[in-house]
């Protein structure tokens, strides 16, 4: 039986997909479809609060598009550009363990995710490479690259194929936090279980909002906001939020 090309695995409300094409973890068209499966699944189960994603072994994140797949490549650069995108919009938190390399592609798809945790490791590199190669950063990265350090930081970075260690990463506010490598996947796991912990209702309203803020205009992030506003007020967790802090206890919200 061939070995899965994303490993799903479901406990405790997080979801852990594991790009499983080692040693680079690298996209084809094939591992992307198979990502799209993945990502329906966690976002339709309700049991699911929060996702996080890293690679297998310790050398790769994801060093981006598989080059030998090149004769889809018309399939595949549109259907990562779209799926990275759904990742930045995704209403549930997105936790990148980076575990090691990250370039082109895997950059691009930490930049969309809502948090990024990085193995302190001289084999941990990150940076969008593609002007080595003659070709330009196509999934989404000269957006969002630029949208988390500035336009000359982005451009430094991606017109001289730039790679940063996990130290500057930190430093250039690329990552949320840098860990020893043996402590990522608990670090990951703990802050995914910190956030599941949060009222579901209430935090996919303010992804929501803050997405259409970001790729629509900000009077559109505000209505986006009213809405999420009355939704949430409404929903059972506000009821038990407000319950548990007369009772002086800790909330147990259940998505409702």
């Amino acid at each position: 039986m061939a070995e899965e090309t994303n490993i799903l695995n479901i406990s405790d409300h997080i979801a852990t997909i594991t790009f499983n094409r080692e040693p680079a973890n690298a996209w084809n068209l094939a591992a992307l479809e198979d990502f799209e499966e993945k990502l329906d699944q966690v976002e339709s189960d309700k049991n699911v609060r929060v996702v996080i994603l890293t690679g297998a072994g310790e050398k790769c994140f994801s060093a981006g598009f598989d080059v030998k797949d090149s004769a889809n490549s018309e399939k595949t650069i549109p259907k990562g550009q779209n799926l990275w995108t759904r990742i930045d919009r995704f209403e549930k938190p997105v936790i990148a363990a980076i575990n090691g390399h990250a370039f082109g592609g895997g950059l691009e798809l930490t930049l969309c995710c809502h948090f990024r945790i990085m193995a302190d490791s001289p084999k941990a590199q990150i940076g969008l490479t593609e002007l080595n190669l003659g070709i330009i950063p196509g999934w989404g990265g000269t957006q969002r690259l630029m949208r988390e350090v500035g336009r000359t930081k982005a451009l430094d970075m991606i017109l001289f194929s730039k790679r940063l260690s996990a130290a500057e990463a930190l430093e250039a506010g690329l990552v949320n936090q840098i860990v020893p490598p043996e402590k990522l996947m608990e670090e990951a796991a703990a802050f995914a279980q910190k956030l599941s912990e949060r009222p579901p209702v209430a935090v996919g309203c303010v992804l929501r909002a803050m997405s259409a803020g970001m790729y629509d205009v900000i009077e559109q992030g505000l209505k986006v906001e009213q809405e999420g506003s009355r939704i949430a007020g409404s929903s059972k967790d506000a009821a038990e939020g407000f319950t548990a802090f007369l009772e002086k206890r800790k909330p147990v919200f259940k998505g409702e």
